[in-house]
């Protein structure tokens, strides 16, 4: 199955230094992948540098006048950057000639600009971002929504829970994942108004609803999908990094407290490659922007080339595993079984103004 990717290539805190070695390496390990760059055409044909001729091949470069510059509000990026190599890779997704688009550009502006060229899925209100994240049972937690609305409903966060179940269904495989909804605790009647009605409709569709979790089980593993609002979620992901980093420069320290830590450090060097590669959060680049009609990822901004080609992957498999199809074959289900919990002449959506 091929998979054609789009790329903005200028966006993100490093642009093209970061952007065209990563594409060129998922080249290189995946045969079935075909790139289109969009950004500076000169720019990147000089960063392709000595490609071979077999990846070259696979390669289509789009030229794009302008960039969404890291600060650009989001309505500045969207009305007057329509040239940009951020749009113009997301219209290449509308326009079917890209199964997916991947960016480290703007957030605001990328959801933005996605929003308004891919449009919402049926029965979906707003997008969410969603990513994976490692836990102490050796598989992936799918953690939503990450930062794309401060300002949920009950009916939001159900949304997201459709969302987050199909994404880990089309990633990983599981038939039926288990969901739980983040709360200062396990009890039914812990939490805010809106958490409390998310449970109780939760409860009553068609998912595998697990209750409520803590903060402390998104890495235990409890579940297979976490759902929040955006403020909760950014804030958890934020510091979860901020921890990791923390404890790394730790035990770095430890280490090289003196010339017998130093020599432990030589000794214990095989464990500490594990570990670091155990937290390393750039394995687990790349957010999906799930409920639009096309597939978007969202790369970390200040990501490396190998963030960037974890956030490219991300993507491929993605579309592989069919992620958008899944999405929408759950969406009746589910959503069915919700306006059965809904007084006569209410709706799943919210009355939220956007």
């Amino acid at each position: 199955m091929t998979v054609r990717i789009a790329i903005d290539c200028m966006g993100g805190d490093h642009g093209l230094s970061v952007t065209v070695p990563a594409a060129i390496s998922l080249l290189r390990g995946e045969p079935e992948a075909r790139l289109l760059l969009v950004g500076d055409r000169a720019a990147i044909e000089a960063a392709l540098g000595g490609l071979g001729a077999r990846e070259r091949e696979r390669i289509e470069i789009r030229h794009a006048s302008e960039v969404v510059q890291m600060d650009d509000p989001p309505a500045v990026a969207l009305r007057t950057k329509r040239q940009s190599s951020m749009r113009l890779a997301v219209e290449a997704v509308k326009a079917g000639e890209c199964d997916a688009c991947v960016s480290a550009g703007n957030t605001g502006a990328l959801m933005a600009i996605s929003r308004f060229v891919l449009k919402m899925l049926d029965g979906i209100d707003r997008p969410a971002i969603a990513t994976q994240l490692p836990n102490q049972a050796g598989r992936l937690t799918t953690m939503l929504d990450l930062g794309a609305n401060v300002d949920c409903g009950p009916e939001h966060l159900v949304q997201f829970a459709i969302m987050g179940s199909a994404l880990v269904t089309a990633l990983d495989g599981t038939p039926r994942p288990s969901v739980g909804l983040l709360n200062i605790g396990e009890e039914v009647i812990k939490g805010n108004d809106t958490v409390k009605r998310a449970g109780e409709l939760l409860r009553e569709c068609a998912l595998n609803f697990a209750g409520n979790v803590e903060g402390n089980d998104i890495y235990r593993g409890e579940v297979d999908v976490v759902v929040c609002d955006g403020f909760v979620g950014n804030v958890a992901l934020k510091t979860s990094e901020g921890l990791a980093q923390m404890l790394g420069g730790f035990i770095r320290e430890e280490y090289e407290r003196h010339l017998f830590t130093r020599l432990m450090a030589l000794l214990s060097m095989p464990v500490l490659r594990r570990f670091k590669q155990r937290v390393d959060h750039r394995r687990y680049n790349g957010a999906a922007l799930v409920g639009l009609r096309g597939v978007v990822i969202k790369s970390h901004g200040s990501a490396d080339a190998y963030g960037f080609e974890s956030a490219l992957r991300r993507a491929f498999d993605a579309v592989r595993n069919g992620l958008l199809e899944r999405i929408v074959e759950r969406l009746p289900e589910v959503q069915g079984s919700l306006q059965n919990t809904q007084a006569p002449g209410s709706s799943v959506h919210s009355d939220v103004s956007e």
